[in-house]
């Protein structure tokens, strides 16, 4: 089965975000026969950036995605929310990679299930 969780709020300041990763990570590491899509969007695109430092006792949604990644989930990022905020190729996460909305368009037709945050 596929599921696709689309991102869309900033990494913190809102619980969204990371209330949608908890569910990839359940989702990733449940059931080897799911497959667990995330795309972020908009603001969230900035929760893939690599070296992130947060509280002691703080979720970290760096850590998060990188347990996305393996359960054997993708993490895509739509380039042009990149672009708008100023977010390089070479400052996300290894594993993580840019998309489109073409490449969200197919995705979203091929899953099974598809999850809006």
């Amino acid at each position: 089965m596929q599921v696709l969780l689309i991102l869309n709020d900033p990494p913190y300041g809102t619980e969204r975000c990371y209330n949608g990763l908890r569910l990839a990570l359940a989702l990733a590491k449940g059931n080897p026969a799911i497959m667990v899509t995330v795309f972020l969007m908009a603001d969230a695109v900035v929760a893939a950036k690599s070296g992130q430092k947060t509280p002691d006792g703080y979720y970290n949604v760096e850590r998060m995605l990188k347990g996305v990644l393996a359960g054997k989930g993708q993490i895509l990022l739509c380039g042009t929310c990149m672009d708008a905020r100023g977010l390089a190729d070479a400052e996300v996460l290894s594993g993580v990679r840019r998309s489109s909305m073409a490449e969200l368009a197919t995705i979203t037709v091929s899953a099974e299930k598809v999850l809006v945050f």
